[in-house]
């Protein structure tokens, strides 16, 4: 793994633990940065395992596994944390995209982490949504479908 970060909203992470389009090229990215994203990411993530356990598509072994490496990656990744200042930038996005909420604090989130940091990071994404309003904002796009 690099020292560079980049940004990894839910819906490209969910490809770390479960194999679907996007997993493979997740996994490369995964070894070429470390994984900076939102507070509400690991819930988020949780909350997508918890219905596909319950909807039968994951066993109760295979979901507890996850959870479990989850718990480990989890020490280090850096996660942003939910300020007024994202909420207030996601509540903004919001009203000018398609964004849903936790789509708008995960490109809020970055924006955020980018002007305090000085720094520019690759947002990768699995959402369409997100992929077109991070497009129209310029942010450092990395595709996974």
């Amino acid at each position: 793994m690099s020292g560079a970060w980049a940004y990894f909203d839910t819906s490209a992470l969910v490809k770390r633990y479960i194999r679907e389009p996007g997993s493979q090229k997740l996994r490369a990215l995964l070894r070429r940065y470390r994984v900076l994203s939102s507070a509400v990411m690991p819930v988020e993530a949780v909350s997508a395992f918890s219905r596909r356990h319950a909807g039968g598509d994951l066993t109760a072994r295979d979901f507890q596994a996850i959870i479990a490496q989850l718990e480990k990656d989890r020490a280090h990744w850096d996660l942003v944390e939910v300020t007024s200042e994202v909420l207030s930038r996601a509540e903004d996005l919001v009203r000018r995209t398609p964004l849903r909420t936790l789509d708008a604090i995960h490109v809020a989130s970055v924006l955020t982490i980018q002007r305090a940091a000085g720094l520019r990071y690759a947002f990768v994404t699995a959402d369409v949504v997100q992929r077109d309003a991070a497009t129209g904002l310029s942010l450092d796009l990395v595709w996974l479908e």
